[in-house]
């Protein structure tokens, strides 16, 4: 049985994208009940959404220059906090998309750098047993210089 390396980022970026979906809901009911909430936070993204859109619309339509009637209230709030839910939903995965690319990719470069540092190694040895070789053949050379230098004697 092959054991390897718990994925332990993989599956604290799942458990914080699981628990940015309570979170949105708590924020779409305090957009609900809050004042402040509604009227500066979750009003003025939906009101520029429902402009893009409903400008969009008219475009593709063919109606140029038609004024665009903003949402009421209560429709505008609910939008908005349903675009601030949804946008911090995106963002906890994308965030969580960003950090295991960037966990992975340092993790590639430190292999890289590990097979770098084996192939220099690698290179130096062969190096050393190239000298080694070289040295030895010129050895061996002499040696066979000296002997065949020494006269043998006749037997008669």
């Amino acid at each position: 049985m092959v054991v390897g390396a718990f994925p332990i980022a993989k599956l604290l970026y799942l458990g914080l994208k699981q628990l940015s979906k309570p979170v949105a809901n708590r924020i779409k009911d305090g957009a609900r009940r809050s004042e402040f909430f509604r009227n500066y936070i979750c009003l003025p993204p939906a009101q520029l959404y429902h402009w893009i859109e409903m400008r969009t619309k008219m475009r593709i339509m063919g109606f140029r220059g038609s004024t665009i009637k903003p949402l009421n209230e209560d429709a505008a709030a609910e939008l908005g906090a349903e675009l601030l839910g949804e946008t911090l939903v995106f963002l906890v995965g994308g965030g969580s998309l960003v950090l295991e690319y960037s966990r992975q990719s340092a993790n590639s470069r430190r292999k890289e750098e590990e097979l770098n540092e084996i192939i220099l190694n690698l290179q130096t040895q062969l190096t050393e047993l190239t000298l080694t070789t070289e040295t030895l053949d010129a050895q061996l050379r002499q040696f066979n210089r000296q002997l065949l230098a020494i006269p043998v004697p006749n037997k008669k």
